[in-house]
Formats: structure tokens, C-alpha cells, sequence
């Protein structure tokens, strides 16, 4: 079943496809250059092949620890030479241009003339080696593997933990809330008990390194979102009904990890500091101070600095006459200014206790026409923005097909769901 999926992701161009080619390794390289050499020197060729035959001694460097140059030297090679093959490895990249972090190896013969300089930058290897007295130079990329990969659960305490347990890395964790943060507040929402599941394309090297994953699938059935589903088509996420599951405003400004709502809209609150009865007009989420808050939708800001009891402040204005408002920041992002355009889901500010306070806390307000609403009541919210186009269902219909039976396998293989042959010998 994943080869299916690895094929359907093969035909449709899937992130990272740029990076998914294939080129000759450096073993290959030397190997046609000696064969070129045995078919123009003919007599020589014993001697170019016992050339390769000598035990080769490598060391490693980062660039940082040590310039290219003086490696060289160190290796006991001459100024001249050293020069011919920094200009060699020039032809192919831009030696001034390396990163600290860049590695290098040079090998040299148990005679001491130069057999290979290799320079690895991202995933990209740079040669220069020694073919039978000439220098040649090249480049050959990392081939990059796909795999797809999954997991599933039942929710205890939180879905970050319970995801963690399973060894599934934070980015992928942050990627399946913000798959579902239009539809599912992990604040609020979550109950132990709660069922996930997730499928991903996980991208590799030969040597194991793990250089990207993408979420293209997930599952979160709970006591109080009930079923919800997120398919990863055409750049974006789409719910089992072919709607896309991005919304005009998200569940919440605040992600799920370490925060809680500590005071719901209210008309008639004791206030906590002033001990005297007034509304409160928006949402408190207490979260640690430094949390990053997100602007729920699409808009432009209106204001960013101190405003009284509400501390440090951003305003920011979105369509149909919508305006929200987070208080009690501890500082601004960068790009945090008036006049700034922003975009759902972007970090505006930071958690703080600024103003009139009793602890680290967001206040979030939105109001409508001038009129302040109770955001977590709101009836619009999820409304959805644009279905998949008709002369595309029937594409997107075979991949769901294809995603819900890898969810599916998850579910059952981490025993949260029983496979269908077993309930049904059970039911009989």
C-alpha cells in the first residue's frame, strides 16, 4: 500500500521534488577517468592502475577548524600545487563563499602526492582529484530516498506528549495542529481518550540522515471535535468532504503547548486587580511568558505600543469589518508595526505580564462593527474558504483512498482500533 502512495506522490510532483535526482558518485568518476587513461596510454596502463592501488590516507576538517589552503600544506604538498588545486576546486564552487560548518576530507598516497580533496556543503559534494597526473573537478549531488512513514495513538494528558512518546519530531507535530488549528482549539478540545493518527513522506540519505519530512495525512477523532480529517493536496490541506481546512479565522492565537484559557468572555467579572465588577470582553490564555501569539487572520495593524491596563498592545484590522486585539505582551516581533501587513497564522508579539496583570496571560479580543463577540461562540468562523475544483475530485478521491487506508493501518497496528475481519468475527 505505501508503494502506491510513493507512486501517486512520484506523478504529482511532490515538495522536495527538486531535490529527488541521481549523479554519478566520485568511485565512478575516477573509474572512467582510469579507463579513458588505459585507451589513450595503452602502455601505461599497468602503471596508472597500480597507481590506484596504493593505500590512500584521509583526514577530516570543517572549514571552520581549517582553511582548505593550509590543509593542504599540512598535508605536505607545495605551494604550487596547493594553488593548482584550490583554483581547480574553484571551477566547480566558490571556495570565499564556504561556511564554517562546511566539511572537507584530502587524501594523499602513502607516497605523499595528492589523491583527493571531497568538499561536502548541504547536500552537495564537491571533488578535485588526482587521474593519472591531472587534476580533474565535479560536483555530485546527494541522493535523496522517500519513504512514507506513520504513526497513531489515543491522547493522554496532552497530544504533544503523546506524540513525543511515539518519537514523532516536533516540526511534524506542529504541522498536524496547524493541518487542524482551524477546526480543533488543543487548548480547549483534547480529552484523554482522543484518537490520532498521521501520515508522512520522509525524505533520507543514503547514510540515514533525515533531511526533511512532509505531513500528508491526518486523523483527530475526539469527545468533543468529533471526526476530523486533513488530506495534503495541491500545496494545501483539504477535510474528507474536499474542503480546504484552512478558515477565515484560526481556533486560537496561541498554539496548544503549556496554555489553557483562564478567563472566558463575560459581561459581569469581578476583576482580579481592581476588585470591582466590569466585562471582560475578550479571551484570557495563560500560557508561560516568551509563548509566541499568532494574528488569527489575514489583515493589517492598526496599532502596536502601550496602551494602559492592557500593557503592550496590537490591534490588528481583517475583512468584514472584523478587529482583534492581544494584550499584556511581553515585546513585539520584528515586523510588528503599524501599517504592517500580516498573514493568519503569523507571529505578531510574545506571552508577558505587562500592564494590569496578575500573571503571564494573552488577553484576545475581537469585535465586529464596533461590537465586541465572544470569539468561542462565533458561528462564521469556520466557515471555508474554497472547495477542490469538480475536474479534480476524482485525482483527489484516489489519493484520500490511499490516505485513509495508511491511517487506518496505523490506527490498527498501534491496537486503537481492531481490524475490520476481527470486530466482525467478534460481532457474530
Amino acid at each position: 500500500m505505501y508503494k502506491k502512495l510513493i507512486a501517486f506522490f512520484n506523478r504529482h510532483y511532490r515538495r522536495y521534488h527538486d531535490l529527488m535526482f541521481y549523479s554519478l558518485t566520485l568511485a565512478v568518476i575516477v573509474l572512467t577517468t582510469v579507463l579513458t587513461v588505459v585507451i589513450t596510454r595503452e602502455k601505461n596502463h599497468l602503471e596508472e592502475i597500480n597507481s590506484y592501488q596504493k593505500e590512500i590516507y584521509a583526514q577530516d576538517f570543517t572549514v571552520g577548524q581549517k582553511p582548505v589552503y593550509v590543509a593542504l600544506q599540512e598535508a605536505g604538498l607545495g605551494n604550487v600545487e596547493v594553488s593548482e588545486i584550490v583554483d581547480k576546486l574553484n571551477s566547480v564552487v566558490d571556495t570565499r563563499k564556504l561556511q564554517k560548518n562546511d566539511t572537507y576530507s584530502i587524501s594523499t598516497a602513502d607516497d605523499g602526492t595528492f589523491a583527493m580533496l571531497l568538499l561536502n556543503q548541504g547536500l552537495t559534494r564537491y571533488f578535485v582529484a588526482n587521474a593519472g597526473g591531472q587534476l580533474v573537478a565535479g560536483k555530485s549531488d546527494v541522493e535523496i530516498h522517500t519513504r512514507v512513514k506513520s504513526t497513531a495513538g489515543k491522547i493522554k494528558d496532552s497530544l504533544f506528549a503523546s506524540m513525543l512518546k511515539d518519537d514523532v519530531t516536533v516540526p511534524l507535530i506542529v504541522d498536524l495542529t496547524d493541518a487542524f488549528s482551524w477546526n480543533i482549539d488543543f487548548n480547549t478540545e483534547t480529552r484523554n481518550g482522543d484518537q490520532f493518527a498521521a501520515v508522512w513522506e520522509e525524505h533520507y540519505t543514503a547514510d540515514g540522515t533525515i533531511t526533511g519530512q512532509d505531513l500528508v495525512a491526518a486523523m483527530y477523532k475526539g469527545q468533543v471535535t468529533g471526526e476530523n480529517y486533513a488530506f495534503y493536496y495541491n500545496d494545501e490541506f483539504f477535510d474528507q468532504t474536499g474542503k480546504i481546512t484552512k478558515k477565515m479565522f484560526l481556533k486560537s492565537p496561541i498554539s496548544f503547548r503549556g496554555v489553557r484559557i483562564s478567563s472566558r468572555f463575560n459581561p459581569s467579572r469581578m476583576h482580579p486587580i481592581l476588585r470591582i465588577r466590569r466585562p471582560h470582553l475578550g479571551i484570557d490564555y495563560a500560557a508561560p511568558t516568551g509563548t509566541p501569539v499568532q494574528v488569527v487572520a489575514d489583515g493589517v495593524i492598526t496599532f502596536a505600543g502601550k496602551k494602559g491596563g492592557f500593557g503592550n498592545y496590537v490591534e490588528v484590522r481583517h475583512a468584514n469589518n472584523y478587529v482583534t486585539s492581544y494584550g499584556h505582551l511581553s515585546r513585539f516581533a520584528k515586523k510588528t508595526k503599524r501599517g504592517a501587513k500580516v498573514t493568519q497564522g503569523d507571529t505578531i508579539a510574545y506571552v508577558g505580564s505587562t500592564g494590569l496583570s496578575t500573571g503571564p496571560h494573552l488577553d484576545f479580543r475581537i469585535k465586529q462593527n464596533n461590537k465586541f463577540i465572544d470569539f468561542l461562540k462565533m458561528k462564521n468562523r469556520n466557515s471555508a474558504l474554497r472547495s477542490i475544483p469538480e475536474e479534480q475530485m476524482a485525482d483527489f478521491e484516489e489519493m484520500k483512498g490511499l490516505y485513509l487506508e495508511a491511517l487506518n493501518d496505523a490506527l490498527i497496528k498501534a491496537q486503537v482500533v481492531q481490524p475490520a475481519a476481527q470486530v466482525q468475527e467478534e460481532n457474530k
